[in-house]
Order: structure tokens, then sequence, then C-alpha cells
């Protein structure tokens, strides 16, 4: 009887150590322990690991992504004038384009700006976002290339589009804002294009190799104007 009572103590007392010192979320022994906690690695961090010494290889300078053009007009007062003055629309005035410009705007843009256009859009109804001015605003009077750039790169309170959109799809947003303009503005319904006409914007070359978004990098410096 006194061995039992013995061997009782023995286990009991094993049992309570192994309970006080057991941590669910830090295992007494762990095996293979990268399997379970991996060791951290910054992407262009430099590591005597990985070849170069480098673990994410940045694009080749000068190149640009495949489908991807250049943007010419720089994010300031100035670059928004002068696209505001001499930037238009190179996709022709099609149903199509029309279209696909309406279902885009709706997506991206009606939330402030309105169905219509005229600043009255769901989160101005419920005062969430204030000062959202009609498109036929005579103090902007905005124009394709005004449209454009402030899509490309933000305006005060917008933020920039160019990372959610592609060119084209920000150009076919841009005849649907302008035939909101003109419907404001009681203008007449402007005709299509022949269905003939091409695409103008250039296409990037097809043999680039490049995979950086200069769109992933524009400055977060804002144009003050408020045209």
């Amino acid at each position: 009887m006194k061995s039992l009572f013995q061997r009782s103590i023995v286990l009991f007392l094993i049992a309570a150590t192994a309970t006080s010192c057991f941590d669910k979320s830090s295992p007494n022994y762990q095996y293979f322990p990268d399997m379970y906690e991996s060791v951290p690695y910054d992407t262009y961090g430099e590591y005597d690991v990985f070849v170069d010494e480098q673990e994410a290889k940045l694009p080749v300078e000068g190149t640009i992504p495949r489908g991807w053009r250049p943007y010419e007009y720089e994010n300031t007062n100035e670059g928004y004038a002068l696209a505001k003055a001499e930037l238009k629309n190179p996709l022709p005035y099609t149903e199509e384009n029309l279209t696909t410009g309406k279902d885009l705007y709706n997506i991206y843009c009606a939330v402030c700006h309105g169905e219509q256009g005229d600043g009255q859009g769901i989160l101005v109804q419920r005062e969430k976002i204030l000062g959202i001015p009609s498109y036929d605003d005579q103090g902007r009077a905005i124009t394709e290339g005004s449209v454009y750039h402030v899509m490309y790169f933000g305006l005060n309170a917008m933020g920039s589009y160019a990372s959610q959109t592609s060119i084209e799809e920000r150009w076919q947003i841009d005849h649907y804002v302008m035939k909101l303009k003109d419907a404001l503005e009681g203008n007449p319904e402007r005709e299509f294009d022949d269905e003939t006409v091409e695409n103008l914007i250039p296409a990037v070359n097809a043999d680039s190799t490049a995979i950086q978004d200069s769109d992933a990098t524009l400055s977060s410096d804002q144009p003050e104007s408020t045209n």
C-alpha cells in the first residue's frame, strides 16, 4: 500500500511539473523549428544566402512595363495646366467606348460625382464627403486633358486611379465624363466617330521585359489648383 501511495505521489509531481511548464504559444521542444518560425527577409534586403545578396530583383533601368505608356505631364500645377490646355482623348468616340466608359464611371466615379455628373453622389447625399463640384462648373471648365490628368494623379480629396484602371479605361471614362458635361450644359449630343477609326493609343513594344509599373510610384504631392 505504501509503495502504491509513493508511486501516486511521483506521478502527481511529474504531471504537475509538465503542466506548469506547458505553454501553447511556445512549445517546450520544436522539431525543425524553421518549419514553425520562418526567418523574416525584407524584399530588397541584402543577405548572404541569396545570389548577389538580393532576394528580389529590380527591373532594368530605363525600361517600362508591357502595356504601359509613360505619361509626360508632371504632377504639378503647371503640368495640370498643360494637360488641360493641350491633351486630347486619343480614343475614337464610339458607342462601344462610351458604353464601357459609362460602366467604369458608375463603378469608380458615380459614388462621389453622381450618376449625372452633378456632384450629388450617394456619399455626398449622406454627407460623408462634401464640396464635389458639378462637371458644368464654370470655375473648373474641365477638358478632356484635365479630366485625364486628375484621374491619373488625383486632386485634393480625390486619389489617383492609375492603379485601378488602364490607360484605355481612363480615356473611356473621360469620354463619358465629357458626355455628362455636355448634357449638363445643354449641348447637342456628340456624333459617334466612324467605326473604322483605329485606336490611336500607340502600343508599347511587345518585346518589353520590364515589370516595374511607374503608376505605382506616382508622387504624393498634389496640385493646389482646384480647376
